[in-house]
């Protein structure tokens, strides 16, 4: 269990749904703040600086997107979105303004409080990269600074979620060879079930979108390869 200082935003303008989300994650040694609309937000993240905000999309003032936006520009955070609708548009776009993970609702508490968990744990684990870490990964016109963690592709510069990047990481990591969905779910996301695939296809569909869509291969019923030159 991660240490009690850790903080949570939870943001979701229905009173009931917060209370029970905020009762789970205390339960599981979080601190918990709760905000209701867009605004309140924004101002929470950025004077309360939470380790992970769950965000609701659909949120008065402004959505969750435009609060996921401008809480990434101020300062990168873990972000897992809630979505009434599980829109596939509204999911690549949440990606795009910085979320790294979402549920669609109605979602189980367990699930959402392990997830947060896995989000607490590779955020830990990013922070605490150091000088082992190889200063660059080149295949063909890819290249990835893992110190910096930048990625360019044919000298172009793609601005990367944290996921995505870890993500690109791993198949880089075994080039040409296919990974499967529930692998890279556990040593990615770190979930111990399979139960979230599709999020694995939404990051996919989102690197494609910022890097080509020729880099990542899918393997129909298996998983994903990166298609670059060693």
């Amino acid at each position: 269990m991660e240490p009690t200082e850790r903080r949570v935003l939870v943001v979701e303008d229905e009173r009931a749904i917060a209370d029970a989300v905020a009762a789970r994650l205390r339960a599981e040694g979080f601190a918990v703040e709760i905000a209701g609309d867009g605004p309140a937000a924004v101002e929470a993240a950025r004077t309360g600086r939470p380790d992970v905000v769950v965000l609701d999309v659909m949120l008065p003032g402004f959505d969750g997107l435009e609060v996921c936006r401008r809480i990434q520009a101020e300062r990168p955070v873990p972000v897992l979105m809630l979505t009434a609708r599980g829109d596939e548009t509204d999911l690549l776009v949440g990606l795009a303004v910085g979320a790294d993970d979402y549920m669609a609702k109605p979602f189980s508490m367990r699930e959402l409080a392990a997830r947060v968990h896995a989000l607490v744990r590779r955020a830990s684990k990013i922070s605490s990269v150091g000088e082992k870490t190889p200063s660059a990964i080149r295949l063909g016109d890819l290249e990835i600074n893992q110190a910096e963690r930048r990625v360019l592709r044919a000298g172009v510069e793609a601005h990367l979620t944290p996921t995505e990047f870890d993500l690109l990481v791993h198949l880089a990591g075994r080039p040409r060879t296919v990974v499967p969905r529930e692998r890279l779910l556990a040593e990615v996301w770190g979930w111990a079930d399979a139960s979230g695939t599709r999020t694995v296809d939404s990051h996919i569909k989102a690197l494609r979108r910022k890097l080509g869509a020729d880099l990542i291969r899918t393997v129909h019923g298996v998983g994903y390869a990166l298609e670059v030159d060693r």
